[in-house]
C-alpha cells in the first residue's frame, strides 16, 4: 500500500510540471502573438496614412487635368470643325473636276490651284493644332510645378490659373506689400523665389507682371495716382525676380493696370480686397508667337 502511494505521488507531481510546462509556451506564444498584432496594427495606420497622402496628390493631378482636356478639347473641336470644312469644299470641287467635259482647262487649273491651296491651309491647321496641343502640355506641366511648390501657401494669398492660353499667378497685395506701399514684405520673398525656380526652368517662356488696384484713389509724395503704384508694384516684382534669383531681365515686361481690370465689384470690401493684386502671366515668347500666325509657318502661301 506505501509502495502504491508513492507511485500516485510521483505521477501527480510529474503530470503537474509538464502542464506547467505547457502553460509557459502557450504563455510564450499568446506574447508573440499579442506582439505581431501591434506590429501589423501600426502596419496598417502607415499605410493609411501614405493612402490618404497619395489621394490628395492623386485629386489635385486629376482637378488640374480635367480642367486642361476640357479647354483642349474645345480648341480641338474648333479646328477639326473648320478641317471638315475644308473637306467638304475639297469633296465638292473634286466632283466638279471629274466631268471635264464641262470644264474648260483654265477653270481646271484654277480649281486644281484652289486644292492646293486648301491642301495647305489643311496642314497648316495640323501643324497648329499640333503646336496648342504641345503648349497645353507645357502649360499643365507649368501649373503642376507652381502648385507643387507653392502648396503651403494660403489660397487667398495665392491663385494659379490657366486663361486664354497662357498660365496666370494671381498674388494678393496683402501678402506682398503693405498698404500703399510697393516695397516688398520679406515674408513674401520666400514665394517669389519658389516662382522664380520654375520659371528659371523654362527658359523658352516670357514673364509678364502686371500690377492691379482698387478704385480707392491715392497721392502721396512719390504716388501720383493708382496708375503709378500699380507700375511701381510691377517693377519691384520684376527686379526682385532679376537681383534676388537671376531671371534674365530680357524675357520681363512690368506693367501696370491701375484699377481699369477689376476681377470683382469695388462696392465691397471684399471685392477691393481681391483686385488689389500682382500678376505672373507666363507666357509664349512673342516672336515665337507671331511665326505662328505668319503663312509659310504651316507651308501655306
Amino acid at each position: 500500500m506505501k509502495k502504491f502511494l508513492v507511485i500516485l505521488i510521483a505521477l501527480t507531481i510529474l503530470t503537474s510540471c509538464v502542464s506547467k510546462k505547457k502553460f509557459q509556451q502557450l504563455e510564450e506564444e499568446r506574447n508573440n502573438i499579442r506582439s505581431s498584432y501591434s506590429k501589423l496594427e501600426e502596419d496598417l495606420k502607415e499605410c493609411e496614412r501614405n493612402k490618404s497622402n497619395q489621394k490628395s496628390d492623386y485629386d489635385l493631378r486629376l482637378n488640374t487635368r480635367e480642367a486642361e482636356l476640357a479647354a483642349e478639347r474645345s480648341r480641338a473641336k474648333s479646328l477639326e470643325d473648320q478641317i471638315n470644312n475644308l473637306q467638304g469644299t475639297n469633296k465638292n470641287l473634286l466632283d466638279r473636276l471629274s466631268d471635264l467635259s464641262v470644264i474648260s482647262k483654265s477653270g481646271a487649273e484654277s480649281i486644281q490651284k484652289s486644292l492646293e491651296a486648301i491642301n495647305q491651309q489643311n496642314t497648316y491647321i495640323k501643324d497648329l493644332t499640333g503646336t496648342i496641343q504641345r503648349k497645353d502640355s507645357l502649360n499643365l506641366a507649368l501649373v503642376m510645378n507652381l502648385k507643387r511648390s507653392l502648396s503651403n501657401i494660403n489660397d487667398e494669398d495665392v491663385n494659379i490659373e490657366v486663361k486664354k492660353g497662357v498660365v496666370y499667378i494671381s498674388l494678393s497685395d496683402k501678402m506682398l506689400f503693405n498698404s500703399g506701399s510697393y516695397t516688398i514684405k520679406p515674408a513674401a520673398e520666400d514665394v517669389l523665389g519658389k516662382i522664380a525656380k520654375v520659371v528659371n526652368d523654362h527658359n523658352e517662356l516670357d514673364i509678364l507682371v502686371e500690377g492691379h488696384t482698387d478704385n480707392l484713389p491715392i497721392k502721396t509724395e512719390f504716388i501720383k495716382d493708382n496708375w503709378d503704384l500699380s507700375a511701381l508694384r510691377a517693377t519691384s516684382v520684376v527686379r526682385f525676380l532679376q537681383w534676388k534669383h537671376g531671371v534674365k531681365p530680357e524675357r520681363m515686361t512690368a506693367g501696370g493696370r491701375s484699377q481699369f481690370v477689376p476681377k470683382a465689384t469695388n462696392e465691397t470690401d471684399a471685392g477691393k480686397s481681391t483686385n488689389r493684386r500682382t500678376e505672373i502671366i507666363i507666357l509664349p515668347k512673342l516672336d515665337q508667337f507671331f511665326q505662328l500666325l505668319e503663312p509659310n509657318a504651316g507651308g501655306g502661301k
